[in-house]
């Protein structure tokens, strides 16, 4: 009976020239319906049915990616045999601001239009049943899950429908006001905490919309109750949007973003490549400036200026002292602007080979930055015997060349303009954990740009690295102020040997945090043959000296100078068995996760985060001088912050990330944030306590009691 009464009804609806019919069901708060844009369905056609929601008044439902909170609308269809449905094509939404947070989403009716592909086999004057089982959330001051399961029924018609009077107004003006394709070019970079979309094409060409606003089709991608900051240019546009998860988090972030732009009564779809903003999108992120505010000649001059400090880091002292002890030789024999030329060759070729492993390595998609040779314990294990075998050569216990910085170099002014060179080597790789001043927006910078401009920028930390000494061996005035050679020369040779000591010493300590014990054991070991060795060297050098035999003698001392090798290179090194802490003093720390992070801020606690690493001279300094305060501690206590340590000692690429997020490549860098305040305020690389408890006591919502 049932089936008989549904073919009346059929054939009714054809005779009346097709009639779409359905029946609304209301809920609380919601009314839900299904119409047609046509009155019928053709053979062979694309049928756009839309599901209608209408919300009561002050209450609103969701667009597909809901924002902050809420839930998308979902459609279960139930069709025909060979029937299938698309996907929802989704008007573009309004934002529902909420307190804090920000929603997307539709107030009032929501038209959600699907296409559905209807097989070329259906016979007209047949009857075709749509259901659409709808779950929705509807929200106003509280949010209240509904589903409805709504139905339509259509005739099957021979030619094409006509326009449905009730849906075809609707879904067409539901489909106009969808986002829709443009010939549009867009990338999009993440870099310092930010996350910048840029768009080119004639559709966004001279567009002077006040609301140009960004509709991620992710919820991750950015922070959506941040403000977004349009700049445009004479081809198109950039925003400067929050990052979100998919960016901060520690999931690998995304090689392309999509989303709605909408500008204006208007919207485009967009979909955003990781990469260089297009040429005109706007002055802002463009490869001139990197994105970062920068331009080539500020990097190179903050690089210098970096350099030039970086002369004062307490990890060059021994060898730059060792290097000016030396200038009363050469001056004395007029060969000071030859070594000075020498040294700054060493300087320049080994930061500019540095800065190609680091260009490759990260073009490569490895995470490492600055001072990253030693984060090996392989690195760290060598050049603590190269800094002992500096120390025994300064002395006495073997001669190494006639000068004092000579390693390598013959008794004559060849070898010690490669001893020279070998100095100037030797420095940058001491100095190169330390980050000066200036030097980390430089560098981060660099690493942005394209390999010229990244070596340019490298080579201007290396000429202000090389320059205070090499412009002295030029000054014959200040030469001429150095005391003469002679007999004490032999005692400043030998008090300079006990910074290299404890040059070894201290690499020795950083080998300790990267190691196991039985990894320790072994380079000791290798120190204490290394140590033989060198003695033997230096009572074969002896022996030869006064024509006595010493053959047996230089091959005891070759043997243990390779056995001393081999120790060191004969195989990987363990990690410690447990993570040692870095920080000393009474602070109690977390160690740092970006989920960590992210979840102290959302809690609304100020987070101070201290980017360390056990082979930083200056970091290990700020931590006994700053973070050792009393002072210090009953400010974060008082504050309620929380206090996070992000130990670079060995390679870390959640570290590394965090760091590049803030264009820096290096440590050390103090962050603090601030509850709602998007950036973080980088504190100065050099602290004291009066510096970090002012952050701390500005940091906090309210004025902190005594403060």
């Amino acid at each position: 009976m049932k089936q008989l009464l549904a073919t009346l009804v059929a054939a009714g609806l054809t005779f009346l020239g097709g009639a779409a019919t359905a029946a609304p069901v209301t809920t609380p708060h919601v009314t839900t319906e299904l119409v047609a844009r046509t009155g019928g369905a053709a053979p062979a056609s694309t049928l756009y049915v839309a599901v209608v929601i209408t919300a009561a008044k002050g209450w609103h439902t969701y667009w597909r990616n809901p924002g902050d909170a809420g839930e998308a609308t979902t459609v279960a269809w139930t069709l025909p045999a060979g029937w299938t449905a698309g996907d929802i094509v989704w008007p573009t939404p309004r934002r529902l601001p909420v307190g804090p947070i920000m929603d997307y989403g539709y107030e009032g009716r929501a038209v959600l239009p699907v296409p559905i592909h209807i097989p070329a086999d259906v016979r007209p004057g047949a009857f075709a049943k749509i259901s659409a089982a709808v779950d929705y959330l509807v929200c106003a001051q509280v949010c209240v899950p509904g589903s409805a399961k709504v139905d339509l029924a259509l005739p099957i018609v021979a030619g094409a429908p006509a326009r449905d009077p009730v849906g075809g107004p609707l879904i067409q003006s539901a489909l106009a006001s969808a986002p829709r394709s443009a010939n549009l070019t867009a990338t999009f970079q993440y870099a310092a905490a930010r996350l910048t979309l840029a768009v080119v094409g004639d559709a966004v060409t001279g567009r002077s919309d006040q609301d140009i606003y960004f509709y991620p089709y992710s919820d991750a991608t950015i922070e959506h109750a941040k403000p977004q900051r349009v700049e445009r240019g004479p081809n198109g546009l950039t925003l400067t949007l929050a990052p979100g998860a998919a960016f901060t988090g520690t999931a690998p972030r995304p090689d392309r973003i999509t989303g709605a732009l909408a500008l204006g009564h208007e919207a485009f779809e967009v979909t955003a490549a990781a990469g260089p903003p297009p040429a005109g999108a706007s002055g802002f992120g463009s490869p001139a400036s990197g994105g970062s505010g920068l331009s080539l000649p500020v990097a190179v001059g903050l690089a210098f200026t970096g350099g030039l400090i970086l002369n004062l880091m307490p990890c060059v002292f021994p060898i730059l002292s060792m290097k000016a002890a030396a200038l009363s030789r050469h001056a004395s024999a007029g060969r000071a602007p030859v070594q000075g030329l020498a040294f700054l060759c060493g300087v320049l070729v080994t930061f500019g080979a540095l800065a190609g492993i680091l260009i490759a390595a990260r073009a490569a998609g490895q995470a490492i930055g600055w001072g990253f040779q030693l984060q090996s314990p392989l690195v760290v294990a060598a050049l603590a015997l190269l800094m002992l075998a500096a120390a025994l050569n300064l002395s006495g216990l073997y001669e190494v060349g006639g000068s004092v910085q000579g390693l390598g170099s013959g008794l004559h002014v060849h070898g010690e303009t490669l001893g020279s060179v070998l100095t100037g080597v030797l420095a940058v790789i001491v100095a190169a954990p330390c980050t000066a001043p200036f030097m980390g927006p430089a560098l981060g910078y660099a690493l942005t740009q394209s390999t010229p401009v990244a070596l340019a920028i490298f080579a201007g930390l290396g000429v202000g690295f090389a320059a205070p000494f090499a412009l002295l061996t030029f000054s014959p005035a200040l030469l001429r102020r150095l005391p003469r050679p002679g007999p004490w020369m032999d005692g400043v040779k030998k008090a300079l040997a006990f910074p290299m000591y404890a040059s070894a010493a201290w690499l020795l300590w950083v080998l300790a945090q990267q190691t196991d014990s039985a990894g320790l054991a072994r380079v000791l070991i290798a120190a204490v043959v290394f140590a033989l060795g060198a003695w033997l060297v230096g009572v074969a050098q002896k022996r030869h000296a006064v024509g006595a035999p010493g053959l047996l003698v230089s091959l005891l001392a070759g043997a243990s100078l390779t056995v001393s090798a081999a120790a060191i290179f004969a195989g990987p090194y363990a990690a410690p068995a447990a993570a040692p802490t870095r920080s000393a003093g009474a602070l109690s720390s977390t160690p740092f996760s970006p989920d960590r992070l992210a979840s102290l801020r959302a809690a609304g606690r100020p987070v101070l985060v201290n980017f360390t690493a056990a082979w930083c001279v200056t970091c290990q300094v700020n931590e006994r001088v700053a973070f050792s305060s009393p002072d210090v501690a009953r400010a974060i206590e008082r504050t309620g912050a929380a206090y996070m340590v992000a130990d670079w000692t060995n390679r870390d690429a959640a570290i590394a990330r965090a760091l590049a997020d803030q264009g820096r490549i290096g440590v050390p860098l103090y962050l603090l944030y601030r509850p709602g305040a998007w950036a973080p305020t980088v504190l100065p690389q050099l602290l004291t306590p009066q510096v970090v408890v002012q952050a701390l006591n500005q940091a906090t919502r309210k004025p902190a009691l005594g403060a």
